[in-house]
């Protein structure tokens, strides 16, 4: 399994048919490959690519067992992290089920902006390109296109093309979502 110490990684599964979806965007801190940990063997389902520079620590299943034996702090703090991204994920799966695209991308971007430091108000992340946003949302580039314009008009959001950021108003986008 590893380790992200700094960067961000996305995890993304693909269908026989070369469909992609993003399961989940992760940041220092966290974890990915854990199921190496309930004896998986088979060949992976997901891969793990790093979306900027990052630095990133393989820890073998013993090493990590055996963490757990001798630091029980450890264990639990591995296992609230596990059990938040079960619960992300079914909101995930929930959100795909009973909102429409532009809902889900609203929700997304609410979520990127979490990543960046925990301020009140307008938060700027970094700028992730349309196909990626695609894949998480699971519409086309064309339709995030169309999102993303429409947020900017609506004043949801702010960009400039070759900006290295977008500024969310988190607020604003909060309200919405809620108004739907």
């Amino acid at each position: 399994m590893f380790f992200i110490s700094t960067g961000k990684v996305k995890v993304t599964v693909a269908s026989t048919r070369g469909k992609k979806a993003v399961l989940a965007l992760l940041g220092p801190r966290d974890f990915f490959g854990e199921g190496c940990l309930v004896g998986r063997t088979a060949a992976r389902t997901s891969t793990a690519t790093s979306l900027e520079a990052s630095s990133i620590f393989r820890i073998g299943k013993r090493a990590m067992v055996q963490a757990f034996h001798n630091q029980p702090e450890l264990a639990e703090t591995f296992l609230t992290a596990v059990l938040a991204r079960n619960v992300n994920l079914e909101e995930d799966l929930c959100d795909q089920i009973f909102n429409h695209s532009e809902k889900r991308l609203a929700r997304v971007l609410l979520k990127l902006s979490r990543f960046g430091p925990q301020d009140k108000g307008d938060i700027k992340v970094p700028t992730m390109n349309q196909e990626t946003l695609a894949e998480i949302v699971g519409t086309t580039r064309s339709r995030i296109n169309f999102f993303m314009t429409r947020f900017r008009k609506l004043g949801l959001i702010q960009y400039h093309k070759g900006n290295a950021h977008i500024t969310i108003m988190v607020e604003a986008l909060t309200n919405f979502i809620l108004r739907d």
